[in-house]
């Protein structure tokens, strides 16, 4: 018996041994896994090859280019279909240089890894291609094909190869009048050297430059540093960044352009034209009175040296965007328009005409008429009536309120101009009663939204009517049988005051105490309060800049709680109308500061960053109520 228990104790000791033998040997395979894994993980400094392309990184970038005289470097995103496209051919061009002599490398970098490079090489679009030339990067603009692109390359790694000048002039106070003087026309681009929104037009400006600096002839583009220059960006009320503006023979107009290489190219290029096209024939002009969709304005001289043609197109350079403009020397054209020389016509075309208004009006411009005198006479009597509302049109002829608005299923073409015109008939009656207000018809369906707002859109009714007036107030007229008398009754009870606005709001929170004021029904209240001022930003939900704002915003709100008088606020404005039209939303995120001592001049928060700082120097530059001074901020 105890030889028994004996044995079995042996036996446990062993059992034991061989146990922990095991868990040590186990162990040990657990370390040298664990060595293989670690020997497995990738090193960031490592530049590793793909089909011929290398590989780099946030972490091997600099290392690999540094004392590199060309680098072929493609910037992408895995997803993205152009890159997968173009990568075939991105193989071919590295295998064609790696041949080359010297070899020249090629490489990529995935910029939804690489996040740093991406933003250091301003990388906005996929695929992006750079060369690097002795550590500068010199955009590539050309085919995406391996014989372009080798091409370039091989041009750019030439020893002796140096940059083009660059197009854009640069201007300062020692050759700002000069040139914008002499200029028969010239873009400024007013910038400083921080802002954000300069740093992205750069690239394009100057490419733009460099395409316009070639016609016949050439349109020159300059820009000036607004911090530095600070007398000139003062004479042209310069007050964000970048503001661009068009000079002519010293005489500034507004840019209302793009902000992209092609887009300014073209706008330039229609800019350098005449601002009007001359008439040679009568037939001319009555084809635009017959078909035409807007109204025909005339200018009738004796010849170019005419004064009055100088004024007359002086005063059609500013408006160029928002009218079409003509001219004629023709006799045969000026008695078509029973005018004479030194005379400008404005004709509506056949189909807005009416018994309640002339077809034509007529200006003589004479020594003493101004060019604002011409530009007014032009902004009088361009709409007829009750004219044709449309999106093309909205912004250049319907801004002024209060707008009557009358929707049905307009349309001019032959076969439904009957019935477009029975309905218009029944809105010339009553418009002719009420000058002072401007009449519209439009198609229901192109301002579907703007019908959904009033709470129109499922009214039943053939015929809708909606008032838009001032401060962004929006009133509907109540379903109802249309007629002239019905129209009339709904515009004297708005001039009497009788009607309710419609205003889309939010309803105010139930917890609105946070560093952040919510502003929804509350707009008057919060934001129109005399005793505070306001910031506030109006956001959409769905807007990827709104939401990289949102902590930044927060943060600003939380610094300036304390500040009894300073109220920190966001709208969401897809939820909201923002009942007063100072305040103008055009995308997002949109900010302004209302001084306490001027809500209805609200100033708007341009060019500067969009951080804690930024919107603090904003504040502190504009605020009216703040108890503390900067130093101790």
């Amino acid at each position: 018996m105890k030889r028994t228990a004996l044995l079995f104790i042996v036996l446990l000791g062993v059992a034991h041994l061989m146990t922990v033998c095991r868990c040590e040997d186990e162990y040990e395979e657990d370390e040298e896994d664990e060595s293989d894994e670690v020997e497995e993980v990738d090193d960031d400094t490592e530049v590793k090859e793909e089909n011929g392309v290398l590989i780099l990184n946030d972490g091997n970038f600099d290392t690999f280019t540094e004392g590199k005289d060309t680098v072929l470097i493609e910037f992408y995103a895995p997803w993205c279909g152009h890159c997968k496209q173009f990568a075939p051919e991105y193989e071919k061009i590295a295998q064609t240089l790696k041949e080359n002599d010297p070899p020249i490398p090629v490489a990529k970098v995935d910029v939804t890894e690489a996040k740093d490079l991406g933003s250091r090489f301003e990388v906005s679009g996929y695929p992006t291609i750079k060369i690097l030339k002795g550590g500068e990067p010199v955009d590539y603009d050309g085919d995406r094909t391996e014989k372009a692109i080798v091409a370039r390359v091989q041009e750019i790694s030439q020893p002796d190869w140096k940059p083009p000048p660059e197009a854009t002039l640069v201007l300062t106070k020692d050759n700002f009048d000069e040139m914008v003087n002499n200029a028969d026309i010239i873009l400024v681009e007013f910038y400083a050297p921080w802002c954000g929104h300069c740093k992205s037009l750069a690239p394009e400006y100057e490419k733009a430059a460099q395409e316009l600096s070639r016609r016949s002839p050439p349109i020159p583009l300059a820009k000036v540093d607004a911090t530095a220059e600070n007398e000139i960006a003062s004479r042209f009320d310069v007050t964000g960044y970048p503001t661009l503006k068009i000079f002519r023979k010293g005489k500034v107009f507004d840019y209302n352009g793009p902000r992209e290489q092609h887009g300014i190219v073209d706008y330039m290029g229609e800019q350098a034209g005449p601002p009007s096209k001359q008439v040679q024939a009568a037939k001319q002009l009555q084809e635009l009175l017959k078909d035409g969709d807007d109204a025909v304005i005339v200018g009738i001289f004796s010849s170019e040296q005419d004064a009055a043609y100088e004024t007359y197109i002086e005063a059609c350079n500013s408006l160029r965007e928002d009218f079409t403009f003509r001219h004629t020397f023709r006799s045969e054209v000026a008695k078509l328009l029973k005018a004479s020389p030194g005379q400008v016509v404005i004709a509506q075309p056949e189909k807005f005409r009416s018994k309640y208004e002339p077809a034509s009006h007529t200006l003589p411009v004479k020594d003493s008429t101004s060019v604002s005198d011409v530009q007014e006479f032009f902004k009088k009597h361009v709409i007829s009536l009750v004219g044709h509302r449309k999106p093309s049109n909205d912004a250049k002829r319907y801004t002024k309120r209060p707008l009557v608005v009358v929707y049905y299923g307009v349309d001019f073409s032959f076969d439904y101009r009957k019935a477009t015109q029975f309905w218009r008939s029944k809105v010339l009656e009553v418009a002719h009663d009420f000058p002072e207000y401007t009449f519209a018809i439009a198609d229901e369906e192109d301002y579907a939204d703007e019908l959904k707002s009033l709470g129109l859109s499922e009214s039943g009714e053939e015929v809708n009517v909606g008032i838009l007036a001032d401060g962004g107030k929006k009133f509907a007229m109540e379903p109802d049988d249309f007629d002239s008398d019905v129209l009339r009754e709904f515009v004297m009870d708005f001039k009497k005051g009788k009607l309710k606005p419609i205003i889309k709001s939010q309803p105010v929170p139930k917890n609105n105490k946070g560093p952040v004021n919510v502003v929804g029904k509350t707009f008057d209240e919060i934001v129109m309060d005399t005793q505070k001022d306001v910031l506030i930003e109006f956001y959409a939900p769905w807007c990827g800049h709104c939401k990289k704002l949102e902590p930044e915003y927060l943060a600003l709100a939380k610094k300036y709680k304390s500040e009894k008088n300073l109220v920190i606020a966001k709208m969401d404005a897809t939820a909201n109308d923002i009942p007063n039209d100072k305040y103008k939303v055009e995308g997002f995120p949109t900010i302004y500061f209302a001084p306490s001592d001027g809500k209805h001049k609200p100033v708007k928060f341009e060019g500067g960053d969009r951080t804690v700082d930024g919107f603090s120097k904003f504040l502190e530059k504009h605020a009216t109520k703040l108890s503390h001074t900067r130093d101790e901020l």
